[in-house]
């Protein structure tokens, strides 16, 4: 059985969806990550509460602003 972290770790050069504590949704293709979740992305995107979308290119998100994170179906890249 695959611990959650595995799913992660699985899931690099895939883009995963993330939500974080205070209502952003970010998506991006991940690069990395540790234990504590902090998590490279690159071609990251915000979308906010209203539906706007905002581009972030690479970014580094702590695990510490993190609700939830899904691998997002599809290929890789």
């Amino acid at each position: 059985m695959e611990r959650p972290i595995d799913v992660l770790n699985n899931a690099k050069g895939r883009r995963v969806l993330i939500k974080l504590k205070k209502g952003a949704e970010i998506s991006g293709i991940l690069q990395a990550l540790d234990l504590h979740l902090n998590m490279w992305l690159e071609s990251a995107e915000q979308t906010n509460e209203d539906g706007s979308t905002i581009k972030l290119g690479t970014l580094l998100v702590r695990g510490d602003n993190i609700l939830y994170v899904s691998p997002e179906k599809g290929e890789k890249g």
